[in-house]
């Protein structure tokens, strides 16, 4: 063996003995079940937007009291950049466990608490005030779980592993819309219309309650990542937090970008359920069987989107399928307004979910990794919060009022083509970040 053989040999055995432990499976677990949970609560709330419209908002108009229950949605983003920087900076500070285990109790709080108001017709004007302070609770407590969850994943993660542990944060959210799409499916096939509107879609956000004491039960029992040692970023010295948010500019700028269309995207995906029934006027059954397997498969894409890209690079799993949903979502929105068939509605929600799902997976990592470790829980969840309250607590307000306004089932198809357009040139822009790229062999090996 060579002289420099022996040496690269030696560095990569000394970084094996130095790396991170394998994140376990109970690691994952604990860090995904609370953000499932906080994303379970808020996308039950768009499959039934019409029936906690029915039951806080009455009116003699089904689109107004269809935009009221959305306005509420909305509401509870206005909170989640107030979340996202106060419980972040918490997580920076004080640790990621400390952090998730306030959101998820917060979270807790408010589903418990939704479920269990009582209707309009029951206590008249407190109700759609309660409901509105209950998603008020809900937003700011998701927009604090963002940030330290992704972090914790990447800080306990093998730094070759980091894309397929980061993808489960996003994996998370496909898996409580896929159960809060099948507890929908469940419900509408098992209750007559008017059960569902008068109790059906409570038992759905209780369904989520029920993991509560498991949820805090395993978040309690993490390990700390906040103090692990980490490769400094080069020349960051003693710099102030604000500083180093300042020297991240460039990737925080270009990953709203690609987080508000991602946003864009995701809730136009979830108000298919809802505009399979106003708008095409197909069975709820459909409608929420679409919603489930379009989840289910993003879920799986995204998966292996964060495994794909510790392999081969997070920039081309983040842009090659990206471009091959901007390039198919007017064709197949076109084919679902056209044909209104249940294969339209499935196969077309599938394909452009699986496509996003992929590239999402490889984005989180390449964000994450791309910040310093002292900002990284209050810049990735302040960012992301910023992104989703701008654009995720008003995407199916505009969008209805589009279809409204345009008379056109294809509104949402033009609403949605133009932010992945925006958010395909963002892609575009980010470095590579991924070890197996950026470093040596003996730097990356773990």
């Amino acid at each position: 063996m060579s002289e420099q053989s022996l040496e690269i040999a030696t560095g990569a055995a000394l970084i094996v003995e130095a790396a991170p432990p394998a994140l376990k499976r109970r690691y994952i677990a604990a860090a995904t079940i609370g953000n499932a949970l906080e994303f379970y609560d808020f996308v039950t709330y768009t499959f039934f937007s019409i029936q906690i419209g029915h039951a806080f908002f009455p009116s003699h108009s089904g689109y107004l009291s269809l935009m009221l229950s959305l306005a509420t949605f909305g509401v509870g983003f206005i909170p989640r950049p107030i979340g996202g920087i106060l419980i972040g900076l918490y997580a920076d500070r004080a640790g990621r466990r400390p952090a998730m285990m306030l959101s998820f109790t917060l979270m807790g709080l408010a589903i418990v608490g939704l479920a269990l108001i009582p209707t309009y017709a029951q206590i008249g004007i407190a109700a759609p005030i309660l409901a509105v302070v209950a998603r008020m609770i809900q937003g700011f407590s998701l927009g604090g779980e963002v940030g330290p969850t992704t972090a914790y994943l990447m800080e306990a993660a093998a730094p070759r592993r980091r894309g397929f542990a980061i993808s489960w944060q996003g994996a998370s959210q496909g898996i409580s819309a896929t159960i809060g799409g099948l507890v929908g499916l469940g419900l509408s096939a098992a209750l007559t219309p008017a059960a569902l509107d008068a109790y059906g879609w409570r038992i759905a956000f209780l369904l989520g309650a029920v993991t509560l004491p498991f949820g805090l039960w395993i978040r309690r029992n993490l390990p700390e990542t906040l103090h692990a040692p980490e490769p400094a970023k080069p020349d960051a010295g003693e710099r102030s937090r604000l500083g180093l948010a300042l020297d991240s500019r460039r990737i925080i700028g270009l990953s709203v970008a690609v987080l508000a269309a991602g946003t864009i995207g995701t809730y136009v995906m979830n108000y298919m359920t809802t505009f399979a029934q106003h708008t095409l006027h197909m069975s709820p059954t459909v409608s929420f069987l679409a919603s489930s397997l379009a989840s289910f498969s993003g879920v799986g894409a995204g998966l292996f989107g964060g495994w794909l890209s510790d392999r081969i690079g997070r920039r081309p799993v983040m842009n090659w399928p990206a471009l091959g949903a901007v390039l198919l979502i007017l064709p197949v929105f076109f084919w679902i307004t056209q044909t209104r068939t249940t294969l339209a509605l499935l196969a077309g929600t599938m394909t452009l979910s699986t496509l996003s799902g992929i590239s999402g997976g490889a984005f989180y990592a390449a964000m994450a990794e791309s910040l310093p470790k002292a900002i990284r829980g209050s810049a990735f969840g302040t960012t992301y919060a910023v992104s989703i309250a701008t654009f995720g607590g008003t995407t199916q307000l505009v969008i209805t009022w589009l279809i409204q306004v345009t008379g056109s089932a294809m509104a949402p198809a033009w609403y949605l083509f133009s932010a992945a357009c925006v958010g395909l040139v963002a892609r575009w822009m980010i470095l590579e970040s991924a070890p197996v790229k950026t470093q040596t062999p003996a730097e990356a090996f773990s």
